[in-house]
Formats: structure tokens, sequence, C-alpha cells
């Protein structure tokens, strides 16, 4: 499969302002050299080595410089980073592998750190960005900028890729990675995004509000594709969160159990890497703290604005906020929580 990889390469420029002029300072890392000598000094095999795209750089808490990056290929590699060139250090080769392996349909890696949970989060994209790729957006986490990471059903993400021999194999990576969001359509707004993808993420200190940044296509509109901001929060269970509908201006707050009872259109996003868009179903959670309508179960409300939920057995923890719902103009009840056990993220969006 050499020939499905392009040749790809990592440059640096700098200038002395802001707005330049800037200067070439040359080549950080390349990938793709059939029957040559890839960063490690063995020929480059791209079922191992990286395609070094999709570069994020960033600092740690103890203001430690790191670069993490890679795409399909040989899985995402994290290499660190001298401050005064913008280089990395030498003697690393392409650095320390996350993730990935045999061309594993996994790219686009960004991590934040959180100073609320200290750990640094992994975000990652699944599948293929066109309307039929499948795109979705997952997270792992560590204490450390360069892993260990693992996902919140325990899973070693270094062990998250696809057999020897296969190409773009889905199944493999399917159940490693919390799932955040994927394929949707709340029916009744008809408010939906089809494979989004390729996030940055943000921690606003001033006013302690976490953003996540993405790309995302819409259902029956081809490839057309557009920016979307959402606000993102951290769980009981240290993980992140994205709140159902894009941003606008909202701030958390502190909510009583009258204000959530109610009728929601709900999501599972699933841990699936699939076309399909996953329609919103129907369902009440009551006044005695049952779950029922189209799927059952139980919830309570836990401090000011956190929410557990219990459906077919499986727990999700997240929050509640009041958000403008564009699609049915008004501003509605919703709740985004998610699963240690099912690596799953579910939604809903009140009526």
């Amino acid at each position: 499969c050499k020939g499905d990889s392009p040749r790809s390469a990592l440059g640096l420029a700098i200038s002395e302002g802001v707005e330049g002029p800037y200067k070439n300072a040359g080549i950080l890392l390349k990938s793709g050299m059939w029957g040559e000598k890839s960063e490690d000094g063995s020929i480059y095999d791209a079922t191992v080595h990286p395609n070094v795209v999709d570069p994020d750089v960033f600092y740690d808490k103890s203001g430690n410089l790191w670069m993490v990056y890679g795409s399909y290929s040989g899985g995402i590699y994290i290499l660190k980073m001298d401050n005064s060139t913008g280089k990395p250090y030498s003697g690393q080769g392409y650095g320390k592998k996350l993730l990935g392996e045999n061309h594993s349909r996994i790219e686009a890696p960004y991590i934040l750190y959180s100073p609320q949970s200290d750990y640094y989060y992994l975000f990652l994209s699944f599948g293929g960005l066109t309307s039929d790729g499948g795109y979705n957006i997952r997270v792992a986490r560590s204490k450390n900028p360069d892993g260990p990471y693992y996902d919140p059903a325990g899973n070693n993400m270094i062990n998250c890729k696809g057999p020897s021999g296969t190409l773009f194999n889905d199944k493999a990576i399917e159940p490693f990675a919390a799932k955040l969001m994927g394929n949707f359509r709340f029916t009744e707004s008809g408010i939906g995004y089809v494979s989004p993808g390729h996030n940055s993420a943000y921690y606003d200190a001033q006013e302690d509000k976490y953003y996540v940044f993405f790309h995302t296509r819409f259902p029956d509109q081809g490839e057309l594709h557009q920016v979307r901001v959402h606000q993102m929060f951290i769980n009981e269970d240290g993980w992140p969160v994205i709140a159902p509908h894009r941003y606008a201006g909202e701030t958390i707050g502190s909510y009583s159990k009258e204000e959530v009872i109610g009728s929601y259109s709900y999501i599972n996003h699933g841990t699936e890497i699939t076309s399909d868009i996953k329609s919103s179903l129907n369902i009440s959670l009551n006044e005695n703290g049952s779950i029922t309508g189209s799927v059952t179960g139980l919830w309570q409300l836990t401090g000011e604005n956190n929410i557990r939920l219990t459906v077919g057995g499986v727990n999700y923890n997240g929050v509640i906020l009041k958000q403008w719902d564009s699609g049915i103009g008004k501003y509605v009840m919703t709740f985004t929580a998610l699963s240690c056990k099912s690596n799953a993220a579910v939604w809903g969006s009140g009526k």
C-alpha cells in the first residue's frame, strides 16, 4: 500500500515580528520517502512511521514545549520541542508514538491541559472527513503530556491500531477513545452535523470556559462544510463533554429539578465509525427520577448543574445547561453526559 500515502513534510518559518516578513527556517520532519531512510534512521515504512501532517504545538503546565502530530499511516506521535528555536530537540527521530499503526483512520491530534482536572486531553478525529466518511471527535487523557493516554473504559491508546496487513480497519479502532460527537440530527428542529471533526480546543481562564472548534458537514447538504464552536465542560469523572448546541454566549448556572423535568430529544453517539446519521429519540425526564419513552432508565441531579443518567444499565455523568436552539428558535434545557463503561456520549435537547 505504499502508493496510498503521499510524501509529506512539516516545516518552520520564523519572523522577528507578528506580521513578518517570515523566513524559511527549513524542514522539521519528512515522511513518504520510499526506499529512503526515515527520521529514525530506518527505511521509511508507512505502516509504522507517521504521515507528518496535522501538527499541534502546545506548552505543558511546566512551560515545556511539545508538538503532537500525525495522520493515518503509522499513527500519532509527539516530540519535545526547543522553545528557543521552535525545532525538535535532536535525536528523537519521529518522537514517541501515542497510538495508531497500519493505516488506521486516525488524525488531527490536539492536546489541551485542564487546570481543573490536572489532565492532558488528547482529542482525535476517527474516520474520514467527507460526508460519507464517518468523521467523529474522540478524546483520551493522561497525567503527562507525552502519555500514556487512556480512554474512559481504561484502554491504553497505544493499543489502538489496525491489525498487521490491514488498511482502514475501522472495527479495530472503534472501541478506543470516548466518542464525544458523530453524525446526528435532532428530528424536531432539523439541527444536525455530518462528519464533525479536526477539532481544536481552548480554555478561557478569565471566563472559566472550555470551547471546542471543529469543521462539519450537514445532513442532506453534500460536502458543504462550515466551522462550529460549542462549549465544553469537565464532568464529575474528569472527562470533557460537549454541549449539544453551538455556543451562543451561554454560561452554565444553577438549575432546579423542576427546570429539568420535561420532554427531550435524545441522542446516543455510540462508538461506531459510520456514515449513518443518528436521528433523535423522544424521552422524558420525570419527577420521580425515571426516564421513559424510546429509552428507559433513571436520572438525578447532583450539585448545581451535574446530572447522572442510567440507561440500559450504563451510567452517564455530565451537566445540565440552558441553550439557544436555533432550529426551534427558543431557549431549552439540554444535557450532555459521558459513560466510562461504553466510551459513548449522550445528549438531550428540551422541547
